[in-house]
């Protein structure tokens, strides 16, 4: 005998999809709702933002700009990295003595044919620059006599006249202690390689025996 299968009533079918789908509903907001894993890593931070010092690599024996109440630049005569005897818009270049100027550059000019450039590391100074590189040098060797040796006081330095000049790169002072004379331009301080100044008189002469240090120089005891 067959049997015909009982219609279920429409109304259960119905009630079963409607609980069906508030379950699901339920189960999709109580999981927005719920906290976070303790093992999510949290959001990563940016990167600070790198800070470039205003300081350049000292020249010989001295240092560059520093902040403070007592701060110099380049209007004192510290010198920016690159520059050259000819640039006549940095006051440590431009403040030099015009004679000792115009030896400088004919050597210069004469040098780069042997591919040399004569960069100043220091040239002229204000009386503040001065002062505070002997304060620094005191600091570092530990007395001021000793700092006398590297170091003179604003009264007495040639920097601070305009009337001395320290350059860099080995090659060109090299040059200059075999060739200066011929453009009076000579090693003052037998310590100092990189300091020279004017003297007339070696394009004829030679130039003097340098002092071994500035303590020697009479110029020294003012």
């Amino acid at each position: 005998m067959t049997h015909t299968p009982t219609a279920r009533p429409k109304h259960l079918s119905l009630l079963a999809i409607g609980l069906v789908v508030v379950a699901a509903v339920v189960a999709t907001v109580l999981g927005l709702q719920s906290p976070r894993s303790s093992s999510a890593s949290p959001p990563a931070k940016a990167p600070p933002t790198p800070t470039h010092s205003s300081d350049s690599a000292p020249a010989p024996m001295e240092s560059r700009q520093r902040g403070g109440q007592n701060a110099v630049g380049e209007a004192d005569g510290v010198v920016p990295d690159g520059v050259t005897v000819f640039d006549d818009t940095t006051p440590a270049v431009g403040e030099l003595d015009p004679d000792l100027l115009k030896a400088l550059r004919r050597a210069a000019t004469d040098a780069s044919g042997k591919g040399l450039t004569f960069y100043v590391n220091s040239g002229w100074r204000s009386p503040e620059y001065q002062n505070r590189l002997l304060d620094e040098a005191v600091s570092k060797y530990g007395s001021e006599s000793e700092a006398a040796q590297w170091v003179a006081t604003a009264d007495t330095s040639p920097h601070v006249s305009g009337d001395a000049v320290d350059l860099g790169r080995s090659e060109a002072t090299t040059w200059l202690s075999e060739h200066g004379a011929a453009y009076g331009l000579c090693q003052i301080y037998g310590n100092e390689p990189w300091h020279y100044e004017l003297r007339p008189e070696a394009a004829y002469h030679g130039c003097p025996a340098p002092y071994a240090d500035p303590t020697e120089d009479p110029r020294m005891r003012k």
